[in-house]
């Protein structure tokens, strides 16, 4: 007997399928990208800081490595500070640029200055003549300078700067430098309108008559009797 053999063809080899050119993403695409993941690390941060326990997790600390205060000079004082008045102003502050528009350069500063003036009265300045005493140490005169005012000083905790307009080149010029006397301006106006309103007001007069009122309960705890305080020096 004869066997028939069938001889079976083997299927033809697969055809790897053609790769299509890969197409690269534009570069506003990657930018945008960029921008969207900067917000959602942002927002991620913000969340994690509210939620309990980790409101530290992207907290700051602040380290005082200032090195010790050294004293300079010492200066005796002789002046009784009778008076001190408190002031605040507005200060707003506004710098052009000639033949330029605000937008492109020019600074406006509104700033809120708050201040003291001390009033006070020179015991140093008394003369030989210008206290009397009676025999009998029962009556003194006194006369005294004229109350003065102090310097005015500014209080940083109580100061502070409400708005600040800058124009186009001034933006840029604080990226590329520091300006630490941005607001040395203002604070100056605020000092000196300060100072300006403590002369307009009646501290030196207030001044005198803590004085007076002071030195009259002291030389009578000491057994004077009539104890005239006068001001002209």
């Amino acid at each position: 007997m004869t066997t028939s053999r069938k001889e079976t063809s083997a299927p033809p080899p697969a055809q790897s399928p053609t790769r299509s050119p890969v197409r690269r993403m534009p570069g506003w695409a990657k930018a945008l990208v960029a921008v969207v993941a900067v917000l959602a690390v942002f927002f991620a941060g913000l969340r994690l800081a509210v939620l309990p326990g980790l409101r530290d997790l992207f907290g700051e600390e602040t380290h005082d490595r200032s090195g010790p205060a050294l004293l300079k000079s010492v200066q005796d004082l002789s002046r009784y500070d009778a008076a001190s008045g408190n002031f605040q102003v507005v200060v707003d502050l506004e710098k052009d640029a000639k033949f330029l528009p605000d937008a492109v350069r020019g600074t406006r500063t509104l700033y809120v200055g708050a201040g003291t003036v001390d009033a006070y009265v020179d015991l140093g300045r008394l003369g030989k003549g210008d206290v009397k005493v009676d025999s009998d140490r029962t009556s003194a005169t006194l006369r005294l300078p004229h109350a003065a005012l102090g310097k005015p000083a500014l209080d940083p905790d109580r100061s502070y700067a409400v708005s600040k307009q800058r124009g186009l080149f001034d933006r840029l010029g604080d990226l590329f430098s520091d300006n630490p006397n941005s607001e040395r301006a203002v604070q100056k106006l605020a000092v000196k309108h300060i100072g300006e309103a403590a002369k307009e007001s009646e501290l030196t007069g207030r001044a005198e008559d803590n004085t007076t009122a002071m030195l009259d309960g002291l030389l009578h705890s000491l057994g004077f009797e009539d104890v005239k305080v006068t001001y002209g020096k």
